[in-house]
């Protein structure tokens, strides 16, 4: 009866308008989205091809269903062979179905690796601050808050798997006296173009003043005369500037001085390793497994998710004194966000590090892909990234990276973003700019481009190998 209902002409012309009814996009995690803003959304997304194609592709199973009817009763012979085919496909299906699981597991074992690790890298950190703390309570030094942990291992996925970078964010508050002042270059800036004026501040009032502390702005000298000078602006600013390498070099020596300690740091043998802007670390417990963990420094914009971070690309010269916009902080909250709201079995993070850890090149990033997924993420319910979808989203993953190749076009996921969940704490400024083009340096590099467009080629081979396994007939789009 089912067959002969979709054979019907009244479902062929109904097909389209059942189809179209059901592509609807899912409201965004933060503020809903009216009808109109979904269509559009959904037709920049994905340029009408893959509405069109589920309509081609439902007319012709109608016209292969009426046919399978209205034809004349098969041979047994055909039948058997029928039998057979089926067989075959079901014997197909269930290989693909065993190698998917295979592949998902390992990717989950990998997370849960990750996940153990993080956990024992934020102890360690939270105590050791905790004893930085301790010394530093009074002095004229910045005041260390709780780190935050940002960058893929805290966000649930990691391309290098087992040998993750475990980076975590510590925020610097202004010591006693002084203040910090933001002069911000514009959004998206690189190299960075921000910098942290140091500003010294009246502790006059009762209000303000500490103990008998003297006010470096109206007793200057009688503050040097008690050897209670800026160790601030002496040893860590260039000028009036936070200079971001000798602050690091200061959080470095902190650390090797003051790691004795921290609790169970007997359990890991502590090695620095060289940076110019940052504290990295190579903990390396007694049986011989070594964890990396990256501490920068920061400093907030306000009371947002955003800050001027120590971090900068190694391979571009940036001054000491020039900080660069972090996002990473708003971006680990959406992955928050995201991870209260899906399924247990959720595989966006499983499609994430599978896609990021089959890159080879040098153009397009681990940081593209994760902004191809987050995108995703708002266009996609995350009730649909269920375990049985896996390739289907693998594929869509893929779809959408390339549709933003051949437009040269990826916006950043948080500059200009007006759909954030309300969680997400932006400054004006930041969520009113116009959307920033990740993909500006391929239009204007021809070169470039031609070499993005070649890894996208290899990393889909490398996808149509293992989905070619999962799911023969649902092939990667050319």
């Amino acid at each position: 009866l089912l067959l002969r209902a979709m054979a019907s002409p009244r479902v062929l012309v109904l097909l389209p308008l059942l189809t179209l009814s059901t592509i609807r996009l899912p409201p965004m995690l933060g503020n809903g989205l009216d009808e109109a803003t979904r269509v559009h959304l959904l037709f920049a997304a994905f340029k009408f091809g893959a509405v069109a194609g589920h309509l081609v592709l439902l007319i012709k199973l109608n016209a292969w269903l009426r046919k399978k009817i209205h034809s004349p009763a098969r041979s047994k012979e055909q039948e058997r062979s029928s039998s057979n085919t089926g067989e075959d496909e079901e014997e197909e299906s269930t290989v693909g179905d065993y190698v998917e699981r295979l592949v998902r597991e390992k990717v989950r074992r990998s997370a849960r690796s990750v996940a153990y690790r993080r956990e024992a890298v934020e102890k360690l950190v939270g105590d050791l601050l905790s004893v930085l703390q301790e010394r530093l309570s009074k002095s004229f030094f910045p005041v260390l808050q709780p780190a935050i942990g940002v960058g893929s291992a805290f966000e649930g996925w990691s391309p290098r798997g087992h040998d993750a970078v475990y980076t975590l964010l510590v925020p610097l508050k202004p010591p006693r006296g002084h203040a910090f002042q933001l002069e911000l270059g514009t959004a998206g800036d690189a190299p960075a173009k921000h910098r942290v004026r140091v500003e010294l501040e009246c502790t006059c009032t009762k209000d303000t003043r500490v103990g008998d502390m003297l006010c470096f702005v109206h007793q200057p000298h009688e503050a040097l005369q008690r050897s209670q000078d800026s160790s601030l602006l002496n040893e860590l600013c260039t000028g009036r500037y936070l200079d971001a390498q000798k602050t690091a070099r200061w959080i470095q020596g902190l650390v090797s001085s003051a790691w004795e300690e921290v609790p169970h740091s007997r359990r890991y043998g502590l090695r620095l390793l060289p940076s110019r802007r940052s504290c990295k670390l190579e903990l390396t417990s007694a049986s011989g497994r070594s964890l990396c963990v990256e501490m920068l420094v920061g400093v907030q914009r306000g009371h947002s998710d955003l800050f001027l971070s120590s971090q900068a690309p190694e391979a571009i010269f940036t001054p000491g004194t020039m900080w660069a916009e972090s996002f990473a902080v708003a971006e680990a909250k959406f992955f928050s966000h995201v991870a209260r709201q899906a399924p247990p079995d959720s595989v966006h993070l499983q499609c994430l590090q599978l896609c990021a850890s089959s890159l080879t090149g040098t153009v397009l990033s681990s940081y593209t892909l994760k902004t191809a997924v987050m995108d995703l993420l708002t266009l996609i319910p995350v009730t649909s990234w269920m375990g049985p979808v896996f390739v289907i989203r693998l594929q869509d993953v893929m779809a959408y990276l390339r549709s933003c190749l051949e437009e040269k076009r990826l916006d950043h996921f948080i500059i200009g973003n007006k759909f954030l969940p309300e969680d997400i704490l932006l400054a004006p400024d930041t969520r009113g700019a116009e959307p920033l083009n990740l993909f500006q340096g391929l239009v204007e590099d021809p070169e470039a481009y031609a070499k993005a467009l070649g890894e996208f080629e290899e990393l889909q081979d490398q996808l149509k190998e293992l989905i070619g396994a999962l799911a023969p007939l649902a092939p990667l789009p050319a």
